[in-house]
């Protein structure tokens, strides 16, 4: 496959556009709950809602009640973005001591504290128009009626299925008869459509000051688990400030610390030395450039990426284009470096995204997560939704800015970037996929920026993922030197990176990890919207 042929074939989806609105998220279900607030009036903020609760029912393996969340606003009428940081905290109980054998990471013990729905209904209480209890029961109907079991569904839980088959109640609602359910079966999910009734009767009061904090408390005690009431009651979430840096005169703004979201800046202020356009879309050239400057700024990660509640996170040099111009200097165009990550080290992971633009021009990116497939593989009891396994991605090293410590928010790699161009709102995407977001994101933009690729040209381009010694996200934080790439680049192509030293693991197109999801704004106002056939990704515009 030629470069101009990546850039020309027709891709396997429509390019989704609509005047008044777009959702994009890694569900149908999930898009259509958003595009339907939408459609009664309500703003990005409230469809956020809608989606991100309906992702946690019809997506129980990649988020929910039980994990963490970021959810980044853009303000159209002022221009301003606010991140609102729903991402959990270790419980009290939760001391380097406490796992001095290392981190849990499959069990109760590997659960922190939830934080994404504080984050979700801090978001709608800023931001929302629509009434909380209208946006929380498409949820409850998902939950209630069930979901029709997909693809990618069987394939993560037969990935997960010893993990799930030692946790009955996980088994029970997950499995079926302890076998992976087949294709088109109904997963429906009673005790968590009780839950989420619970929640749209009393908003996230009941999650962290009601019953539900109750259930989730009691189950985590009995199987071990460090999360204590108090722990819940405790949690608020944060609203932030977003980091921004600027990419041939576009300005991207990112989550901020705990997420590792100015990765992806560094990332494309190294890039931005380069004339990366006249290499050619997915040349060798290209792709080892964007590989190279990926590697540069994966060592600023370790040594920048904490929770700034626990010690200074000043990223005032890795945001300044002096420092990425000395960076830039180090990349050999003809040689692959080696740079293994200088502090134990985050690459599986699994997550779930999605980008609102609404009628006004607002907009949300949004990402949330339970860490791993089915998180730990335990429940919140009868509460009857999954607890997360962030703990697996602490680190125990007193020098790491991770370190584990009570009430401290770990790093995550969940970032949620928006694009602006002359002070307007120009673009939104973002992917699940642990350390290979800010890769997939850094691709992303690129190929929108520098080569005018569509949203749905981008989802679909062939894309790889870069793996570093120290990397890995999950305890104990191993890796390898290897570059993952799906082969309709073309062998011109991966004989070119071979050549220049890059160790390639090939896969089959379209079969890359990450799902990533677009949405671009015209200057006529039109939204145009892409999503990842790689899982259940949907785009809807009207």
């Amino acid at each position: 496959m030629t470069h101009h042929d990546v850039l020309t074939r027709r891709p396997w989806r429509p390019l989704i556009m609509g005047r008044k609105g777009a959702v994009a998220s890694n569900h149908p279900a999930a898009t259509q709950a958003g595009l339907d607030a939408l459609r009664a009036g309500g703003t990005a903020a409230d469809a956020a809602v809608a989606v991100s609760l309906a992702l946690g029912v019809a997506e129980p393996h990649m988020s929910g009640l039980g994990g963490d969340g970021f959810y980044h606003v853009y303000e159209a009428a002022t221009g301003t973005s606010t991140v609102f940081n729903g991402s959990g905290t270790a419980p009290a109980l939760a001391t380097p001591e406490e796992f001095r054998d290392g981190m849990a990471i499959d069990s109760h013990r590997s659960a922190g504290v939830p934080g994404a729905l504080a984050g979700v209904a801090m978001l709608h209480a800023r931001h929302g128009r629509l009434a909380w209890a209208d946006l929380v029961r498409p949820a409850v109907a998902l939950a209630a009626e069930g979901v029709g079991v997909t693809h990618t569904y069987r394939r993560m839980a037969a990935m997960r299925k010893a993990l799930l088959l030692r946790d009955a109640a996980a088994a029970g609602i997950y499995l079926a008869d302890g076998e992976v359910p087949t294709l088109g079966a109904i997963l429906a999910q009673p005790a968590l459509a009780k839950t989420l009734e619970l929640i749209a009767e009393g908003g996230a009061e009941a999650f962290y000051r009601g019953p539900i904090a109750a259930m989730l408390a009691r189950a985590s005690a009995a199987g071990g688990g460090l999360i204590r009431e108090a722990d819940i009651r405790a949690f608020a979430p944060e609203a932030q400030p977003a980091v921004t840096a600027h990419y041939r005169g576009y300005e991207i703004r990112q989550t901020p610390p705990n997420s590792t979201g100015f990765v992806l800046l560094q990332e494309l202020l190294i890039a931005g030395n380069f004339d990366v356009a006249a290499m050619g879309y997915l040349s060798a050239e290209h792709i080892h450039t964007l590989v190279e400057a990926k590697k540069l700024a994966f060592l600023d990660r370790e040594r920048l990426a904490g929770d700034p509640r626990f010690g200074p996170v000043d990223l005032t040099e890795i945001l300044d284009p002096a420092n990425a111009r000395k960076l830039a200097a180090k990349i050999d165009p003809r040689r692959a470096a080696s740079i293994p990550l200088k502090l134990p080290a985050p690459n599986a992971g699994e997550t779930t995204y999605f980008c609102i633009v609404d009628a006004w021009g607002n907009a949300v990116s949004a990402i949330q997560s339970l860490n791993s497939p089915f998180g730990g593989g335990v429940t919140a009891g009868e509460a009857g939704f999954l607890l997360n396994n962030r703990m697996a991605t602490w680190h125990l090293d007193p020098r790491h800015p991770n370190m584990l410590a009570p009430g401290k928010r770990v790093r995550h790699t969940m970032n949620a970037p928006l694009i602006l161009k002359d002070g307007q709102l120009w673009g939104i995407l973002g992917t699940p996929g642990a350390d290979n977001q800010v890769q997939v994101n850094f691709q992303a933009v690129s190929a929108l920026v520098d080569f005018g690729l569509d949203p749905q040209q981008a989802v679909e381009a062939p894309r790889w993922f870069s793996d570093q010694p120290g990397q890995n996200a999950t305890w104990p934080h191993n890796g390898k030197e290897d570059l993952t790439i799906e082969e309709d680049v073309g062998p011109e192509v991966l004989e070119g990176l071979r050549a220049r030293g890059h160790t390639l693991i090939t896969q089959r197109p379209i079969h890359g990890t990450c799902s990533l999801e677009c949405i671009r704004v015209l200057e006529n106002g039109m939204r145009m919207a892409g999503s990842d056939p790689r899982r259940d990704g949907w785009a809807g515009a009207y």
